[in-house]
């Protein structure tokens, strides 16, 4: 039986050959990718609106707390809850509560544009001679701008859907703080 003399030479070479790559990818360091950190938390901002109004026989409480999203310096989606109650002592009380949803946007930073899409349930009773009382939903479509400084905007809306049910003006002035 014939040897073949050519493998037992290229042995101990692929041998060698193996271990000389084994050991240089081995002695690399492992690759690490460090870990990409979400910025969505920085992105995001709460504010809202707080409101209190109280004189003889009247009381006006407003709370809407809201979130938004910020996707660059110039766009931004919010949402939000709000919650109003209002009582006129022997004459009405309304319950108003909903959401609220907000798009924003600073085509430069001193001017916000606005677009907001409410969905409120109000609840409305008489007293005295009627007692009359009346619950529903009411959406309004409230289109926007203000003047923005910092993290504060005043400005006017105006509500595009505006009935003659909840909503007695079209014109919404509005007070924007995000924080």
């Amino acid at each position: 039986m014939k040897k073949n003399h050519h493998l037992l030479l290229f042995r101990p070479f692929l041998v060698l050959l193996f271990l000389i790559v084994f050991n240089i990818i081995s002695a690399q360091d492992p690759i690490y990718s460090p870990k990409q950190t979400s910025n969505f938390w920085k992105n995001i901002q709460f504010g809202g609106g707080i409101g209190l109004n109280f004189s003889s026989g009247y009381t006006d409480v407003f709370l809407a707390p809201s979130a938004i999203y910020n996707f660059n310096p110039i766009v931004a989606l919010g949402a939000g809850l709000n919650f109003n109650y209002v009582a006129s002592s022997n004459y009405y009380s309304s319950l108003v509560y909903g959401i609220s949803t907000t798009i924003l946007v600073n085509p430069i930073p001193e001017i916000q544009l606005s677009v907001g899409l409410n969905q409120n349930r109000v609840n409305y009773k008489e007293k005295g001679f009627s007692n009359y009382s009346e619950e529903y939903w009411d959406t309004g479509l409230i289109l926007g701008a203000g003047y923005r400084t910092g993290n504060v905007t005043i400005g006017l809306g105006y509500n595009v859907l505006q009935n003659n049910g909840y909503d007695t003006e079209p014109f919404v002035p509005f007070v924007r703080a995000y924080f």
